[in-house]
């Protein structure tokens, strides 16, 4: 995939063709947990000097549970990535992942459950599944099965549209 075509510039390009004036920053890392998440967030949040982000997207947690993490990590990781966002009066949109069900219904129940609660916890907008558009459309994914090509991260885009727009609507643009 081109850079273009990646998920930050066509959010931003979706976000501009719905009448909003918005600049998307990719502050992602392949392949990164909510641990990684973490560690980087004083860097993120620094990259913005002055000006604070009016929405960030938390988008973390597939790769801590494709690696079989206890849901307990990602859960207390992503609780610390809210917390400082709150802290810092930025405010999130958090965005859910679903576990495979291979890895049995007593994971998949705790892990599926962290996204909503926390939501709920810190009063933020949670889009449910950010994989939801794409999953079980081997048209839309890339060879590994795992990322999106650009079809799927078109699908992506609209899907989490409205959920973008109605957190930057709760904070203003």
């Amino acid at each position: 995939m081109q850079p273009e075509e990646g998920f930050a510039p066509r959010l931003e390009q979706a976000l501009k063709q719905a009448g909003l004036d918005v600049v998307v920053k990719d502050a992602s890392v392949s392949g990164d947990t909510t641990a990684g998440g973490v560690n980087r967030l004083d860097w993120a949040l620094a990259a913005f000097g002055a000006e604070k982000p009016d929405l960030v997207i938390v988008e973390l947690g597939a790769n801590d549970m494709l690696r079989g993490l206890d849901p307990a990590e990602p859960r207390a990781n992503l609780d610390r990535i809210l917390s400082r966002l709150a802290a810092e009066g930025v405010p999130a949109l958090l965005a859910g992942m679903r576990a495979a069900p291979n890895l049995g219904p007593a994971y998949q129940a705790r892990f599926d459950a962290i996204y909503g609660e926390l939501a709920k916890t810190h009063k933020v907008v949670l889009h449910p599944f950010f994989m939801a558009a794409v999953v079980g459309k081997p048209e839309l994914m890339q060879a590994d099965m795992l990322h999106p090509n650009p079809k799927g991260v078109d699908a992506m885009v609209a899907e989490i549209l409205p959920s973008v727009t109605r957190a930057l609507g709760k904070t203003g643009p």
